[in-house]
């Protein structure tokens, strides 16, 4: 995975929890937030965490199910 291929899976659809990410590109969690963070610091990318609609705080759920990126264009 590098960052053209994270871009093209994003664009694709547009918003995706960190976990599906890693899952996808078969890597860990830890490997794909730096990508990520790249892509934040050049504006394409936003952080949304618990905006699934299903959080409710409760803090049950694995925070990588509930921390979403949303891709700006």
């Amino acid at each position: 995975m590098d960052l053209i291929q994270l871009k093209h899976y994003l664009r694709e659809r547009k918003r995706v929890p960190l976990q599906d990410v890693a899952l996808h590109f078969k890597v860990e969690i830890e490997t794909v937030r730096p990508l990520l963070e790249t892509w934040m610091k050049k504006g394409k990318l936003q952080k949304q965490t618990g905006s699934l609609g299903k959080c409710k705080g409760c803090c049950k759920c694995d925070p990588a199910t509930i921390e979403l990126y949303e891709w700006v264009e």
